[in-house]
């Protein structure tokens, strides 16, 4: 008989127990009957008895079922090439707080891919720890300090064990592997990356350069499935600003100038930023808690809204090559790298004749020049590469071919240091993520949508996801991708912004929201659907731009799954008597804009007045409160708003219901959301109206902030959000063209 004591991962989270641990016990037995497993290949019975004290919660009696196979752990302990491996996985604890081992984790229900290294790749693990001089020869023995002994055995278990959690079907099989990032993370809570090169398609490596042996793959247990490993996965996990240095340090090419440029102008301190450490030790020891009873406090929908477990920083730079350079002139290695690059700006016109500047070698002020050109290459966020944009639910997008796309899909993002407009686009005609591209659109009223055509001065610049220099996985907190054509936020572009409708979702002001995976996150598992944003006076002030009265929960919707017709399908909520308030994106020129608030409405939604202006202490009350409930499958709602179908049969008539809704400060759901994967509900959807709440002169230079505040009594209305856009004079007061219905 052999006794597994194992922590209270057979419930519904391993991480739920984790703050439980040290008061629970849950003993496993196995019995296995030698002479039945001749007969029947593999019998065990599993006994599971459990003993509680402290905690309140009730063991998960489904766990508790006959074994028919192997498990993980059971299965690697009966095959000696893994016996190294199987010592790290009784020797490592589950977490910090918990003195169960992982071993325990992999004897127990659930549902793991473990990357499991042989014993050969492990003793090369350690012959390179030799070579990098932290240890003396590649034995376990050698390690004289214990914490780093500790550090290096977790490295090596956590980084090879995906926990699928409630995902039922989260096995990764091989013929599954993503093309760029598993959606699930591995114990350390960090996305594994898989490269299948187009030579060797039955190769497959981890992490880069990490191979799947070919013949020992999905090794199906009956709680995970095994991929043996030829090398550990062992990720350096290094900063921006680490990489850099070295990269710079050791005279590498490809990004030296970029890199050069960063150094100079003060930006690794920023880029050295990993994660909150203020958060991590609320989260830890418990006082950032989940939100449970969602339904019992107003939400429509939802038992526990789960915390975050870490708040992350993160970066993306887009940076021309050191080719490009060289095509310009300039070396790389040049001692006047600066300074010409500089006058490159200058000469080139890289900037807009409305920026303020100087061109001192005073390179860390956010007043000069380059710092102001390098800053627009870099976003606050990490953004992998197939999350530069969302394919979703875009007008006749169908998940089930996610590679075929139909209308141009985008993101507007804001830019780090001087606050500026940073687009990414793609389209079925692009063929591939661009940055500010300015295609011609097929958007008349009985058109398709698409990307019919692009001018030569408006194609941008692409990102170049698939290149071999792009840098994915070498850095924790951030990417770098090469750019084809140089970029910077120059006249062109910005008049280019203002010629068109620019339309944000709700998510996009919150980095933290894309550096913690949080935002879209491909999984339906409860604790991705419902994420709890901690209080901002309560708790803890977890999206920067973001703040919240005490009165109020806020939760995010990854609607993954749902079929719901919001941008991207996702939404913000939150219910109580809520007051909430964040900063917007520039606009890219003076002028006068309409400011227009998308809502899906139906009854679980309240009233709120909306504030608007650049003074966050002195906002200003923005038209009449707005009722998020209005819904025109209502005939007095349609009435009220003006609201009629469209005749597809008489454009002038459909034309006539806009203008009218308009008048009544009210606007058609755009036609490029769809639902029902592609069923075209767009904006004939009744649910869909966005309200114009501020029509009047805006600064590029000003900082503009949006509050809502609740003005219902009621503590069980719900505050909704999905997408907010500009739209200038230009366009939706146009005499030759009316603005479209997209």
């Amino acid at each position: 008989m052999q006794s597994y004591d194992y922590a209270k991962k057979i419930q519904k989270k391993r991480d739920e127990m984790l703050r439980c641990i040290e008061k629970t016990a849950i003993f496993v037995e196995i019995l296995t009957n030698n002479d039945m497993r001749l007969l029947s290949k593999t019998i065990k019975l599993c006994l599971l008895a459990a003993t509680l004290w402290g905690c309140k919660e009730s063991i998960d009696t489904s766990a508790r079922y006959v074994f028919s196979e192997e498990t993980v752990m059971s299965y690697l302990e009966k095959h000696p090439a893994y016996s190294s491996y199987v010592d790290l996985l009784r020797q490592v604890n589950i977490s910090d707080i918990s003195g169960s081992k992982v071993s325990q984790l992999l004897s127990a229900r659930g549902v793991y891919t473990v990357f499991a290294p042989t014993n050969d790749a492990i003793q090369a693990y350690l012959e390179d720890l030799v070579k990098e001089g932290l240890i003396s020869e590649p034995s376990w023995d050698a390690f004289t300090n214990k914490n780093k002994l500790d550090s290096i055995r977790k490295v090596i278990v956590y980084s090879s064990i995906i926990d699928g959690g409630d995902e039922t079907n989260a096995f990764y099989y091989t013929s599954d592997f993503p093309s760029d990032e598993f959606v699930l993370g591995n114990l350390f809570d960090k996305k594994l990356s898989v490269k299948k090169p187009e030579k060797a398609p039955d190769s497959i490596y981890i992490n880069g350069d990490c191979p799947v042996n070919i013949k020992e793959r999905d090794i199906l247990s009956i709680n995970g499935i095994i991929h043996q490993m030829e090398k550990v996965i062992a990720p350096k996990d290094i900063t921006a600003a680490s990489y850099i240095q070295q990269y710079l340090d050791d005279k590498k090419e490809g990004f030296m100038t970029c890199f050069r440029i960063i150094q100079a102008c003060g930006l690794l301190d920023t880029l050295n930023k990993v994660r909150d450490e203020k958060y991590e030790e609320l989260y830890q020891t418990g006082r950032i808690k989940d939100m449970d009873d969602m339904t019992g406090k107003g939400f429509a929908e939802g038992n526990t809204a789960y915390a975050p477990k870490h708040r992350l920083y993160g970066f993306t730079i887009f940076a021309e090559t050191d080719d490009f350079w060289r095509s310009q002139g300039i070396d790389p290695r040049s001692s006047n790298l600066l300074e010409e690059v500089t006058q490159w700006i200058l000469d080139k016109h890289q900037y807009s004749d409305d920026d303020k500047f100087v061109t001192d070698k005073n390179y860390k002020s956010e007043n000069h020049l380059l710092n102001q050109w390098i800053t627009y290459h870099l976003l606050p966020m990490r953004i992998s590469k197939s999350r530069l944009v969302f394919h979703i639910n875009e007008f006749r997008y169908n998940l089930s071919k996610p590679y075929t796309y139909t209308i141009p899909v985008y993101e507007y993002y804001v830019s780090m240091g001087k606050r500026r407009l940073f687009k990414l686009i793609e389209s079925a005609a692009s063929n591939g993520v661009y940055i500010n591209r300015f295609p011609i659109i097929d958007n008349e009223r009985h058109g398709t949508g698409e990307e019919i055509g692009c001018a030569p001065d408006k194609v941008g610049s692409l990102v170049e996801t698939e290149s071999p220099m792009a840098i994915l996985t070498d850095m924790g907190n951030c990417c770098v991708y090469p750019i084809d054509a140089p970029i910077s936020y120059n006249d062109e572009v910005r008049n280019n912004l203002q010629k068109e409708r620019i339309r944000f979702d709700g998510m996009s002001l919150f980095p933290e929201a894309m550096n913690n995976d949080i935002r879209l996150k491909k999984a339906s598992d409860e604790r991705y659907k419902h994420v709890y944003i901690p209080n901002t006076i309560r708790e803890y002030n977890y999206f920067e731009n973001m703040q919240q009265n005490a009165d109020m929960n806020f939760v995010y919707y990854n609607a993954w799954n749902d079929d719901w017709c919001n941008l991207q399908r996702d939404e913000m909520k939150a219910v109580g008597r809520f007051e909430i308030m964040f900063k917007l994106p520039p606009v890219p020129r003076r002028g006068t804009y309409e400011v227009r608030y998308k809502v899906l409405a139906n009854g679980n939604r309240g009233v709120a007045q909306i504030y608007f202006g650049s003074n966050p202490e002195k906002l200003a009350a923005a038209g009449i409160p707005m009722d998020l409930t209005m819904d025109c499958r209502n005939d007095l709602d349609a009435k009220r708003v003006g609201w009629e179908d469209d005749n597809p049969d008489d454009d002038d008539y459909s034309a006539e219901i806009d203008k009218r809704m308009r008048n009544n400060g009210y606007m058609k759901g755009p036609q490029s959301i769809d639902s029902n994967n592609g069923t075209e509900r767009g904006s004939n959807d009744r649910e869909n109206i966005r309200h114009i709440f501020v029509r009047q002169t805006l600064d590029p230079n000003e900082t503009y902030y949006i509050k809502l505040k609740s003005v219902l009594a009621s503590d069980r209305k719900e505050f909704y959000m999905d997408f907010i856009e500009y739209c200038a004079k230009e366009i939706y007061d146009n005499p030759e063209k009316p603005e479209d219905i997209w």
